[in-house]
């Protein structure tokens, strides 16, 4: 009897260490992995792609990542944020845009008080407290 439980517990001992090896493994190669780094992760993208088809704007936007704290100095660099920007958020140049649209009301079919069209405030009171009636003690 002595024997099956010394059996199942070098049965038990084995599994522990094999998971054990296991993670380790694991640990070293996730290490090396990490470790491991490409010469230039941008190198392949920009190889397929002649140099004269890249965009300029890019070009600029990547020197002034490159200047570090001198890029928000550099006019440049601001001009370059401000066409991406641009760019990106779809808008057209300052000079063709449409003019601003006057801000609408919340509720455009209610004329406004003439009060509000001279700039007086009216007098605004507060609204009745109601008291809340007393609750029986939950217990």
């Amino acid at each position: 009897m002595a024997r099956t439980e010394v059996r199942a517990m070098d049965g038990k001992i084995l599994a522990r260490l094999g998971a054990v090896v296991f993670v380790a493994v694991a640990l070293t190669v996730t290490a090396i992995e990490m470790s491991s780094k490409d010469e230039q992760p941008g190198a392949m993208a920009t190889r397929g792609r002649p140099l004269a088809s890249q965009d300029p704007l890019a070009a600029e936007l990547r020197r002034c990542s490159g200047i570090g704290e001198a890029g928000p100095r550099d006019p440049g660099c601001l001009q370059a944020w401000a066409d991406s920007r641009r760019r990106f958020l779809g808008q057209r140049d300052s000079a063709t845009a449409p003019a601003p649209v006057a801000p609408t009301t919340l509720f455009p079919n209610v004329p406004a008080s003439a009060d509000r069209k001279e700039g007086k405030r009216a007098a605004v009171t507060a609204p009745a407290m109601q008291v809340e009636p007393p609750r029986p003690e939950a217990r």
